[in-house]
């Protein structure tokens, strides 16, 4: 059974830096994109960013220039770093992975809270 794991939220003053993590677990095959979306209470999920096994990266027009995607493929894990953190990134975040044969998996999701 496959399992993500997040990590890295919280309540941080506008400005501010987190980083979260998610860690994949369990009979992945062939792990292809990992990303992070995000959710804020009454809105749509959301992407924010994406990362190829190549190390290719997407991201999403209001994080560009702030957060950075980056994976570690031997840990399974992604990672998003996010600076100068404004009151709108307030949502839920859940790491998503796509692997073979049409895999996608999905956290739990993390509360990030920016208080201005």
């Amino acid at each position: 059974q496959v399992q993500l794991v997040e990590s890295g939220g919280g309540l941080v003053q506008a400005g501010g830096s987190l980083r979260l993590s998610c860690a994949a677990s369990g009979s992945i095959f062939s792990i292809n994109t990992m990303g992070w979306y995000r959710q804020a209470p009454g809105k749509q999920r959301e992407l924010v960013a994406t990362i190829t096994t190549s190390g290719s990266t997407n991201y999403a027009d209001s994080v560009k220039g702030r957060f950075t995607i980056s994976r570690d493929n031997a840990k399974n894990t992604v990672y998003l770093q996010m600076n100068s953190l404004k009151p709108e990134d307030t949502a839920v975040y859940y790491c998503n992975i796509k692997a073979a044969l049409g895999a996608d998996y999905w956290g739990q999701g993390t509360q990030v809270t920016v208080s201005s």
